[in-house]
């Protein structure tokens, strides 16, 4: 019976990789005498002359079979190199043949590979247009910066609380920076896929789900870089807090359902304000004219998020000061400090407490709009310290009247 952990379904595995690496290669080797050596049926064997090898002598045999096949490469690629320099077709085949013999062990990764490079192989007109044509030499270096900082960097930084107060975890504020430069270029992207109008609100409202803080100071690195960029900026800035409102239910939601159902009122006017507010502003900047460039500049500023980097530290250390010397006063200060840096953090810790029945329900309202109040104040600083003056004008009265819309729907709560 032929079943998925049989040798001869591994074996029609490897088949099948060949077929599918194989039909894409026989419809770009051309016709003729200067026809590229390698089409459907030479890639076919090939991984399953992998998949045979692996069966009978294992890695050994594989190894040497590999070999012995890069060999035929190496004179084929050498018999036709000056009609044809590419490599991909020699590369693709010797794939083929590890493919092969990987699938007689871990079939999935194996085919999931070999869809991957089937895909990378039909795309070829696609990706050289992108690279050449679209892609800008300086966005290729902003990439190799982000990758770089998410695959060397962080794994080197230590994942451990240091400095005074055990308060700085470098893990943690290096991530903290590569979120805010992967919303500075989803943001960069979006403007260059739909305009800057339409871009950055959206970019801002989806960003606010992983940092409110972090968009706000990505937008306004971007508005300070591209003045003309402002209101639509100011726009993604304001939205991303709505994401944070929802966010807010969502946690106290899957937290303590009753302590969402006293704060429902304070977040839903808080929404409605944040909603009212960011959606003003994106028609305002629908209807401001908007220079249309070639190149809607860099995808995100290094400099500017290290230094909003340096500004989380700081309010870290400030908060884990004022918690050292004032803990014992209760959750209010505890929430109110951690809302420095994670407004969601700060309802979590409270919201446990009610879960626990260690506080009542309605004794964690104050604390947790307490600790989006103080989160406000982190944005405020964000705002003024990546976006300018001109920026933070226009962003700080839409975090007002969210927060006087909070509490104005908490005196709300209390009258009733």
């Amino acid at each position: 019976m032929l079943t998925t952990e049989g040798p001869a379904f591994r074996l029609a595995t490897a088949l099948a990789i060949g077929l599918l690496m194989g039909a894409e290669r026989e419809r770009r080797k051309g016709e003729g005498p200067g026809r590229s050596p390698a089409g459907i049926r030479t890639f076919a064997v090939a991984a399953l002359l992998g998949g045979v090898s692996y069966r009978l002598g294992g890695e050994v045999l594989l190894a040497v079979t590999t070999l012995a096949l890069a060999g035929f490469c190496a004179v084929a690629y050498w018999r036709g190199h000056d009609k044809d320099p590419g490599l991909t077709s020699e590369i693709a085949l010797l794939l083929a043949a590890l493919l092969g013999g990987l699938a007689q062990r871990e079939i999935t990764i194996a085919s999931g590979i070999a869809v991957v490079v089937t895909i990378l192989l039909a795309a070829r007109t696609p990706l050289h247009h992108f690279v050449r044509a679209v892609l800008s030499e300086q966005e290729l270096t902003d990439a190799l910066i982000f990758v770089a900082a998410v695959l060397v960097v962080l794994p080197l930084t230590p994942n451990r609380y240091l400095g005074p107060f055990g308060a700085i975890n470098p893990r943690t504020i290096w991530k903290i920076v590569i979120l805010m430069i992967s919303i500075s270029a989803g943001g960069y992207i979006a403007v260059r896929l739909v305009g800057a109008r339409f871009g950055l609100p959206g970019a801002g409202f989806a960003s606010g789900f992983v940092s409110s803080t972090a968009t706000i100071g990505a937008m306004g690195e971007r508005a300070a870089h591209e003045p003309a960029l402002v209101r639509p900026a100011v726009a993604g800035a304001v939205l991303s807090n709505v994401a944070t409102v929802i966010g807010m239910a969502l946690v106290l939601a899957a937290t303590s359902p009753p302590v969402l159902s006293l704060l429902r009122v304070p977040l839903i006017a808080a929404g409605i304000a944040a909603i009212a507010y960011g959606a003003l502003l994106t028609l305002l900047s629908v209807r401001h004219p908007i220079p249309q460039r070639s190149y809607p500049g860099r995808a995100f500023s290094l400099k500017t998020a290290l230094g909003l980097g340096g500004t989380i530290t700081v309010l870290l250390l400030l908060s884990a000061a004022l918690n050292a010397w004032f803990g014992g006063k209760g959750v209010l200060a505890a929430a109110a400090i951690a809302g420095f840096a994670d407004t969601h953090s700060a309802a979590v810790s409270v919201a446990s407490l009610v879960a626990a029945n260690k506080m009542a329900a309605r004794e964690a309202v104050v604390p947790i709009l307490a600790g989006l109040t103080t989160n406000t104040i982190s944005k405020v600083v964000f705002a003024s310290v990546a976006g300018g003056r001109r920026f933070a004008a226009q962003v700080i009265p839409g975090l007002v009247l969210m927060i006087m819309a909070i509490w104005i729907g908490l005196a709300f709560l209390l009258v009733r």
